[in-house]
């Protein structure tokens, strides 16, 4: 069949990207040579009717309101040079596949080929050193490559069948230098040792020589990543140089006699310091509600929650991931793919992960481009670029992302840090554990298998340098978070999880460790496998680590009804394997094994590794004086890169999905104040629950750096503190580490880094009786001589009450701040008593309802404290004379700065709150103004989020209606029906608020996995219409938001002639509501029902949403003002009313000509619009996020019965946002949608 091409541009007042890409240019050339970037999208497609095509061009591809369409690419002028950018084969392209899967729910046709890739045009006057530049800046080697301009004859690949994988004849033979040689050319992470250990296997137990399939399944099975060798390392001799390090050594050898009493004594290891504390407190019956399996998902403990009042048994799981590798050398899929990781490892336990926390490291993104080192990425490139990843993974999968926080080192110059913490839960009766047994069959869930990923395990495990970086593309996997997203859903259901013997998610190693791992004894299939491709050779179908895919042991009796729950929720699932007695994995592909090895032999984790370690004396801490004025340092410190603000970083991250969160990302009526903790409520389905988990982090790597054994120490009492700020206790509370140290290679002095640091990480579990019941450790942070500095980041989680949560903003003028802080010694060294002494205080002052709020002092000390705790409410400060300005400044970590309106006994008092916006001192008065406005100017060059929108004066509209509509017939509890797309996540929360209002719920799941489903699906849905009195749209990321934008997924099925007719006859002869919220008003109005109310062909004249003009996704609390009550839909609100709503949108700027405005707001149509703190409508992008034309929000169809908003009225209940003082949450809409028809 043909090719048929188009390309597609945004239109000037829309062409937010190409404005984005221009400014990244001239940041690059650092001159003023771009006159002008223009972005088009173009578009191959093949296997497609041209009568399909036409429509796809006009209403998938393109959009007639912000897009030109051309058949042919335009013409470049003289001084514009053309350069065009496509994805690597093999990599996944989701504006491509979502493209495809469009035009195939919307002709129910099988799906076209879809090829895109993106063509610069670039005015200036540019010389061949700026080109280079540009495709530097523009192009990924990893991921993408220079596209050509011709037109191919055919996108169709076609690949030979491959071989079988070769038998490497010969190898049993190869001598050491061959072995060396071999290991080299073949890009392992295994050793010398190892490789010599693995030919003795092959030599004398299988005699025969291996498959090179078999190699790079061992090499993956005992890399670094999987097999944490590293951390297995057994230490001959310690030779410790520090006094303080020296006892804690000998106390640690005092615990292992104790622990190991009666027992075969384990090696001594980094392995056994980071898991000896956990050990010792259990058996100290300390830690009885751990919850302990044969199965490795996840930290899992048992927790009592309030369920509608009843208690019940439930597990809470948290997990932290790293994807520092990836990351550093594809920064959106190794950030998108660290959080789809972290996510499936308590997913794979059962659990329901419903919040996530990024914790990042980077070297200064400020400095030059021309400062970036050879075969590196710059590093504002890098840190941009991976938010945008793991926001991207996060707000599509419906993830709330309550913490984020980048650390700023130079040493993450070397490699980046990219860390995931995420936190599930479950009904404990949901969870079953059983061992496999032969018969039992293994079931494939989810994604295809492709080349992205090969390799990545064992590329992690490696250090780096120029030359390696430019051969691990294909190492990075690709993340496709609405497919993970179903995965979710399979696995909240309990009927499908009470089948689930034993589960794992695939990840380092694909079908070789995910399978591999699941029983002693497995037989393989990999031609079942399901393939993204053709082309794939064994080796490749045996470690491709492919995201979004799970493997589940079941009985085979009942694999049939789990896959038929399987395909319930759109799913593909593949039996692929068969449990046996017979302790061997073997693999075969066209009926010959290619893999066959004994479980035994995998399980040694290869060569015995020995290393001595070395300790130097770290001395007394540093102490450096200061003699610069009081403001001079305040302002350095409001401009530090590690304290200034990251607002524009972090409010990319959706914060608010699932209705559970407790505090904001940011606190107070500016939402300036960051918050030290996330805190949200137990997942619930279809209930309340006043139980809320919290999880904090601590970690400080200019500490770390100067002495890892109290660096650790300081580490956790970091995070401890900031639970127990938030309202948590470290009485009951649990952790786990993320270490990432350089390369140990055989130095002792490098070992003794992570030796030191773990040796004060259990000196920390000890003294305060918190076990690290999980980690994840990465060794390979080094690049050329480069090194990351030591790191140990300290994870903790509690649970509390959500009614009792507490917040760190300033909550009024005129109460007493007082100071509780531990005591350290000279070296650094906290004096533990005093640290359990203060936080036993803290939690007595919490508990007794004296706090208002509650600040732990991090990186700038109390200094730091007083200017965050003052921005979110405005509240300035008077010092009390009797504190030393000096203190404000030193570090103390562990003490708490806590606001009383009273006195308190305990603690020193430092000073009070007032009304004057200033901080006040012995030695003079800062203007906290000034100090803001360097705190937040500090990253815009980076993260921009202030000055975004030009401001414009903006009226407020009001149309108070005399009557409201009502329907002419009553139902008692109306029947809600809510369509669920490939990536829609916000179905759960909307049918929530829909049965707390009186209504009965639908969810209806649409399948397009094949033509016969998506006709199947659509037929359904039409015939749940016609029993229906309301349709909601949900929220989410249909389709990823491609291609063009959003809700396309959505527009492409409501157009279906059955679909379309019964919308019709709900709207024109039944009565009907329909709403739509977020991604579900895009769909509205991209579909004419809102203003229109019916589905019609848009035009160029016709209103649209389309991209913030900040260039990215918003989340945050915004005030929206109600402008008409025309709609049945506000019939509990009167025009002026001001309500705080959720957003989480990148594309909600509502758009529309002046003709069309005056017509909305002349009909009542304008139902709400965004407003400042006084209550005026405003395009200031702190407020209207988007910058929608008269600040609009949601409008109405003419009568008022379908109703779009881009605000997530459904995210709203009690003890939610408590850190946001004076909000009414708008949540009245659904009361008013069921009383319609009362």
């Amino acid at each position: 069949m043909s090719v048929y091409r188009c390309f597609v541009e945004k239109k000037q007042p829309f062409a937010t990207e190409a404005n984005g890409v221009k400014s990244d240019l001239k940041i690059a050339l650092l001159n003023d040579d771009v006159n002008n970037v223009r972005v088009i999208n173009r578009y191959d497609l093949e296997n497609i009717d041209e009568e399909d095509f036409k429509m796809a061009e006009r209403t998938i591809l393109s959009e007639p309101q912000v897009d030109t369409l051309y058949e042919e690419a335009p013409v470049a002028e003289d001084d514009e040079w053309v350069l065009a950018v496509e994805y690597l084969p093999g990599q996944f392209d989701q504006r491509a596949d979502s493209a495809s899967q469009c035009i195939q729910l919307a002709t129910m046709k099988e799906k076209p080929e879809v090829r895109s890739a993106r063509l610069y045009y670039i005015k200036g006057n540019l010389t061949e050193e700026d080109k280079e530049k540009i495709k530097k800046t523009l192009i990924n080697p990893v991921e993408a490559r220079e596209a050509s301009l011709e037109k191919p004859e055919t996108i169709h690949q076609n690949y030979e069948k491959p071989a079988l994988p070769e038998i490497l004849d010969g190898f049993i033979d190869l001598d050491e230098a061959g072995l060396e040689a071999f290991r080299s050319e073949n890009g392992l992470a295994m050793d010398l040792a190892d490789i010599k250990f693995l030919q003795d296997y092959f030599k004398n137990e299988e005699k025969r020589d291996p498959r090179i399939t078999e190699i790079k399944v061992i090499d993956t099975y005992w890399s670094d990543h999987c097999r944490h060798t590293t951390f297995n390392t057994i230490i001959n001799n310690v030779d410790i140089k520090d006094e303080n390090i020296k006892k804690a050594y000998d106390a640690y050898l005092d615990l292992r006699k104790e622990v190991y009493a009666g027992k075969t004594e384990k090696p001594l290891s980094l392995w056994d310091l980071a898991t000896i504390g956990v050990k010792a407190l259990k058996k100290d019956g300390k830690l009885k509600d751990l919850d302990e399996s044969e199965e490795i998902n996840a930290c899992s403990v048992r927790i009592k929650v309030d369920v509608d009042g009843e208690d019940q048994d439930w597990l809470l799981m948290f997990k932290n991931e790293t994807h520092n590798h990836p990351t550093e050398i594809e920064p959106f899929g190794g950030a998108a793919t660290c959080l789809g990781g972290a996510i499936r490892d308590p997913l794979s336990g059962r659990s329901y992960v419903y919040q996530a926390m990024r914790v990042t490291g980077a070297a200064d993104p400020l400095l030059p481009i021309e400062d970036t080192l050879e075969g590196k990425l710059p590093q504002r490139k890098i840190v941009t670029t991976a938010a945008a990843g793991y926001s991207s993974y996060g707000n599509q999968i419906g993830l709330a992302t309550g913490h984020v926080t980048e650390i700023y080192h130079p040493g993450y110059v070397a490699k980046r840090m990219e860390v995931g913490g995420v936190i599930a839960a479950a009904p404990s009766e949901n969870v079953v554990r059983e061992r496999p047994e032969a018969g039992d069959v293994v079931i494939l869930l989810g994604g295809k298998t492709g080349r992205d990923g090969c390799g990545g395990a064992t590329g992690s495990s490696k250090s780096h340098n120029v030359d390696s970086l430019a051969k691990d593309g294909a190492e990075v996997q690709k993340g496709n978070a609405p497919e993970e997203r179903k995965l979710q859903r399979l696995f909240r259901n309990p009927e499908a999880t009470k089948l689930i013997k034993r589960c794992n998610d695939f990840g380092a190693g694909g079908v070789s460790v995910a399978i591999g791992e699941l029983a002693d004894g497995l037989h393989i299939d990999l031609n079942k496998v399901p393939k993204k491709y053709e082309g794939l050779d064994g080796t490749e179908l045996a470690i491709s680590e492919s995201q979004e895919r799970m493997a589940v042991v079941v009985r085979k009796e009942d694999a049939d009804h789990f896959q038929k729950l399987a395909s319930d929720e759109n799913l593909e699932s593949t039996v692929v394997a068969e449990v046996t007695e017979e302790a061997r994995m073997i693999m075969y592909l066209d009926g010959v094994d290619i893999v066959n090895i004994s479980r035994e032999f995998l399980n040694t984790n290869g060569a015995k590794r020995y290393t001595d370690v070395e300790v130097e004396d770290y001395g007394k801490k540093q102490v450096v004086m200061e003699t610069k004025p009081f403001a001079e340092r305040m302002e350095a410190l409001a401009s530090d890169l590690n304290v200034c603000s990251q607002k524009g970083l972090v409010e990319r991250f959706d914060s608010t999905i699932g209705a559970g969160t407790v505090l904001m990302p940011f606190g107070g009526k500016t939402q300036l104040t960051p918050a030290q903790a996330m805190c949200a409520k137990i997942p619930v389905l279809n209930a309340e629950t006043d139980t809320a988990s919290l999880m904090a982090w601590g970690f400080d790597p200019y500490e770390m750096s100067e002495n890892p054994f109290t660096g650790a120490q300081e580490s956790v009492i970091s995070s401890i503190a900031k639970i127990v700020a938030a309202g948590g206790s470290y009485h009951h509370a649990w952790m786990s580490f993320q270490e990432y140290f350089g390369h140990m290679y055989t130095d002792p002095k490098r070992w003794g880094q992570p030796f030191s640091a773990l040796l004060g990480a259990l000196k920390a579990q000890q003294e305060l009786e918190i076990g690290a019941i999980g980690g994840k450790d990465s060794m390979s942070g080094t690049f050329e001589d480069i090194d990351v500095p030591p790191t140990l980041v300290a994870f903790s989680v509690s649970t509390c009450k959500a009614s009792e949560a507490v917040s760190d903003e300033w909550k009024g003028a005129g109460h007493h701040v007082y100071v509780l802080k531990p005591s350290y010694d000279a070296y650094g060294n906290p004096d533990w008593e005093s640290v359990r002494n203060t936080f036993d205080a803290m939690e007595s002052i919490i508990k007794d309802k004296k706090a208002l709020s509650v600040w732990t002092l991090e990186n700038g000390g109390l200094a730091e404290g007083i200017l965050k705790c003052a921005l979110g409410n405005k509240i300035g400060f008077e010092l009390d004379p009797s504190f030393v300005v000096d203190d404000l400044f030193d570090k103390c970590y562990g003490a708490f700065m806590v606001e009383v309106d009273g006195t308190l006994e305990e603690g020193t008092l430092l000073g009070r709150t007032i009304d004057a916006y200033k901080i006040v001192s012995n030695e003079g008065e800062v203007d906290l103004e000034a100090l803001q406005k360097a705190y937040e100017d500090k990253l815009q060059p980076v993260f921009p989020y202030t000055d975004v929108n030009p401001k414009q004066e903006i009226q407020p509209i009001n149309y108070e209606a005399n009557e409201t509509l009502h329907a002419s017939y009553t139902v008692e509890k109306p029947h809600v029906l809510i369509p669920v797309f490939p990536g829609t996540n916000c179905e759960w929360d909307t049918a929530h608020a829909f049965e707390r209002a009186g209504a009965e719920c639908e969810i209806f799941v649409i399948k397009n996995l094949t033509s016969a489903d998506i006709e199947a699906s659509a037929n359904a849905f039409a015939e749940k219409i016609h029993a229906s009195q309301i349709i909601a749209i949900p929220g989410g990321f249909s389709g990823g938001d491609e291609p063009e934008g959003s809700a396309k997924f959505i527009t492409a099925f409501f157009r279906n002639p059955k679909v379309k007719e019964a919308v019709t006859d709900l709207l024109d002869n039944r009565e009907g509501l329909m709403c739509g919220i977020c991604n579900g008003f895009q769909a509205l109005i991209k579909l004419g029902l809102v203003p229109f109310g019916k589905i019609i062909d848009t035009d160029e004249n016709c209103p649209t949403l389309t991209f913030n003009t900040i260039g990215r996704h918003q989340s945050m609390l915004v005030r929206t003002r109600i402008a008409s009550n025309k709609s049945p839909w506000l019939k509990h609100t009167k025009p002026g009313e001001i309500h705080t709503v959720a957003i989480s949108h990148g594309e909600g700027r509502f758009v529309a000509n002046d003709d069309v405005l005056q017509q909305l707001i002349e009909n009542g149509q304008v139902a709400t619009q965004y407003v400042d703190l006084d209550g005026n409508p405003t395009s200031d992008v702190r407020f209207n996020p988007n910058n929608s034309y008269l600040a609009i929000e949601g409008i109405t169809s003419p009568d008022g019965r379908v109703f779009g908003k881009m605000g997530h009225s459904e995210r709203s209940g009690d003890n939610m946002y408590v850190n946001i003082p004076d909000k009414n949450l708008e949540n009245e809409i659904f009361k008013s949608a069921v009383e319609y028809f009362k």
